[in-house]
């Protein structure tokens, strides 16, 4: 009675499909999300678009900076857990425990380039961004977590919140102007999490054993890259 309750109402490949473009209609919701960030921030959707396409090719793309001496054994597990996220460690087989600091093209350097430009062209919004920015990067250091053998993690959510909430601070307490209201939510989000969780931590990566430790490169879209992305959507 129990194999006649339970079976699939259509063929293996049909239901492929049907997860297939379940899949599809979720990423192009997340791009028009990201997209409606962007164009928040002063982009128009075109370049809105290009970003989000270079930073998810440049996601593959870590930047080698220099290599640091291990203090701990090198990890070699390919799959480390953190906040109930599974991370993929690039296993290095290498007598040698050195671990090689990188900075993620897509993950880092993207939405970092893009903070400091939108800092350059509305100077006006620099001394609350600053604000934003310190903010975030204090409260996401406290969090931040080292993971052995994988790098600085910390919950997902946690960074865009507290920039949003640092930039609805800004404009509603200390009299912020209301349309840099996006602008100090991405910054704060993207060179915040930047300072906090990744630079401010730089001296704890040697004591990790991990082969690789990237800089915004924890995967397709890092915290640093969606921190600043969900801020926008939150305020």
């Amino acid at each position: 009675m129990q194999n006649r309750l339970v079976y699939s109402p259509a063929g293996i490949l049909f239901m492929l499909l049907m997860v297939f473009l379940l899949f599809a209609v979720v990423g192009l919701l997340f791009f028009d999300l990201a997209r409606t960030a962007f164009v928040k921030i002063g982009f128009t959707w075109s370049q809105a678009l290009f970003v989000l396409l270079a930073s998810l090719l440049g996601s593959s793309i870590n930047i080698p900076l220099t290599k640091m001496s291990c203090s701990t054994p090198m990890v070699t597990e390919q799959y480390v857990r953190s906040f109930g996220v599974a991370y993929r460690v690039p296993v290095i087989e290498n007598i040698n425990c050195d671990t090689l600091l990188a900075i993620n093209f897509g993950g880092a350097v993207i939405p970092a380039v893009i903070s400091l430009g939108l800092l350059y062209k509305f100077p006006a919004a620099l001394t609350f961004a600053l604000v934003g920015i310190i903010i975030v990067a204090i409260i996401i250091n406290r969090v931040a977590k080292p993971v052995k053998g994988l790098g600085i993690v910390t919950p997902a959510l946690l960074p865009p919140l507290v920039a949003a909430l640092a930039a609805i601070v800004m404009v509603y307490v200390f009299g912020a102007p209301e349309q840099y209201i996006f602008l100090i939510a991405y910054v704060g989000g993207t060179l915040g999490t930047l300072i906090g969780a990744d630079i401010l931590n730089l001296g704890k990566i040697r004591d990790l054993g991990a082969p690789v430790a990237s800089i915004g490169g924890a995967g397709t879209f890092d915290g640093v890259f969606l921190s600043g992305l969900i801020a926008v959507l939150l305020v």
